[in-house]
């Protein structure tokens, strides 16, 4: 975490500079992909080699006053979409799915303009070819401009004053959690409390600037911009003294849950011939949304599956040749329903792996792997047979990771909500496991995001973790 050093007029110059070059780049980028897409069709002979007619190119300034009105166009819709608000922390992959929709509708808008233009009549070609390079340049642009925050950041540029208020162990993953990324732009300032952390906490680090009846008049004097809370339950009272005690100070309250039901409920209002209820427990993975879920898990699994027949005939040549046994390992496991199944591995370790010790956790550099085993699973790639249960039916591509029945009975006494998580078929990929907790990790935490998964299931958060899967995969780091 970068040295204290509050700096109020850096930080606002930050929260405008940062949006404004996104602007910028963004505006750039659609004239870019205007005249990228302009060239491509008219000006170079690509088209031409793949069999297109030759044509005559038609005025560019058609093209040039209509990319004019689509930069104004395109950017109101992005600031529709707050992309443009300061410090936000968003994944490319999140990225990838707004700029793909507001993209798409920015299409639609100048499609129908061209359609009631009738000065020339625009080329279909050179659409496809906008929307196509607005979204890479348009993500490029992002991609950079990111990277440009994180690198001041880093260089203790544009931060934000921050104090934390709680003393346990959630308040000591909230710091945590921030010190591992200095590129969010938080300076921690210390925490308060009504009495000093464990010392055994990293959060002893951080000073303890007193308690919490105290903040008030910090935050105003230190310019503290961003109050991070972490206080258990049955501690609204004090929650509700320190809000109104910053009453009219420039500073964001950000609250962290600790209790599961906070954090995983989707609280919708549900009404009855006039009497309303508000619904604490659903599923929105239902009708079209299972329909259109299982079609897709039809799609990309049989694509998959074809695409990358020769790497799996690969595989499984190199998981013979690495040791005696068979190249697939299958393993009963619970899926949706608690409904046992066979999942299917290629062989990552000796066939004899758990004849003494039964049921356990792979571990890091675990003994029992082979040598083909270690690089299958630092690349996720023995995961890979598993598109045969999705094509069954038996799995998803995301959902719940499906445990062993050992493991379940176990973890069903003592993890609350655990069974919720077999609402849903099981996946190859989910929410846990982009957000790094994969193999033996607490299990804890996993329901967490696992119910979070289930009671806020939507199509585009499918697609961001299938995103950040690719991301996670290519780290190479191994499950354990």
């Amino acid at each position: 975490m970068p040295p204290h050093s509050p700096d109020p007029a850096g930080r606002r110059q930050g929260d405008l500079v940062i949006p404004l070059v996104r602007v910028a780049i963004d505006a750039v980028a659609i004239e870019a992909s205007f005249l990228l897409s302009y060239w491509l069709r008219f000006r170079s002979m690509i088209f031409e080699h793949l069999g297109f007619d030759s044509v005559v190119p038609p005025p560019m300034e058609g093209y040039l006053a209509g990319s004019a009105v689509m930069v104004v166009i395109w950017l109101l819709l992005f600031r529709a979409s707050k992309v443009y608000r300061p410090r936000r922390r968003v994944s490319l992959s999140d990225e990838l799915i707004a700029i793909v929709r507001w993209d798409t509708g920015g299409m639609l808008i100048l499609m129908s303009a061209a359609f009631l233009y009738r000065g020339f009549s625009y080329s279909r070609i050179v659409f496809a070819l906008i929307w196509a390079a607005s979204i890479l340049l348009i993500l490029s642009g992002r991609a950079l401009v990111a990277s440009l925050e994180r690198k001041m950041h880093r260089r203790g540029r544009f931060l934000r004053t921050a104090v934390i208020i709680g003393n346990d162990a959630l308040a000591n993953d909230v710091f945590v959690r921030l010190h591992r990324h200095p590129s969010f732009g938080f300076d921690i300032a210390g925490y308060f409390a009504d009495a000093p952390c464990d010392p055994a906490l990293r959060l002893s680090g951080l000073a303890h600037l007193g308690p919490v009846t105290g903040a008030a008049q910090f935050i105003g004097s230190r310019d503290v911009s961003v109050v991070f809370i972490a206080l258990r339950a049955g501690a609204q009272q004090r929650l509700f003294d320190l809000v109104s005690d910053c009453e009219g100070l420039d500073v964001q309250f950000m609250m962290i849950p600790d209790v599961l039901e906070v954090l995983t409920s989707h609280v919708r209002l549900t009404e009855y011939e006039g009497l309303p209820f508000l619904t604490l427990k659903s599923n929105p993975l239902t009708g079209w949304g299972r329909v259109a879920k299982r079609l897709t898990d039809v799609a990309v699994s049989a694509f998959l599956l074809i695409a990358l027949s020769p790497l799996l005939l690969l595989i499984a040549v190199l998981v013979r040749l690495s040791s005696s046994g068979s190249v697939l390992y299958r393993q009963q496991r619970v899926g949706i329903d608690g409904t046992p199944f066979s999942i299917l591995k290629f062989r990552s370790m000796r066939p004899d792996a758990e004849a003494v010790t039964g049921p356990i956790w792979a571990r890091k550099d675990d003994p029992r792997r082979t040598r083909i085993g270690m690089f299958l699973r630092k690349t996720s790639m023995d995961e890979l047979p598993q598109l045969i249960n999705v094509l069954r039916g038996e799995m998803s591509l995301v959902g719940p990771r499906p445990e062993r029945p050992y493991f379940v009975e176990q973890f069903r006494a003592r993890v609350p909500k655990y069974l919720d998580r077999h609402r849903v078929k099981t996946g190859m990929t989910g929410w846990a496991q982009v957000n790094g907790l994969r193999g033996d990790t607490s299990i804890e935490e996993r329901i967490k995001f696992d119910l979070y998964y289930i009671e806020n299931w939507s199509f585009a958060l499918d697609i961001k973790i299938l995103l950040r899967t690719v991301r996670v995969a290519l780290s190479f780091k191994e499950v354990h």
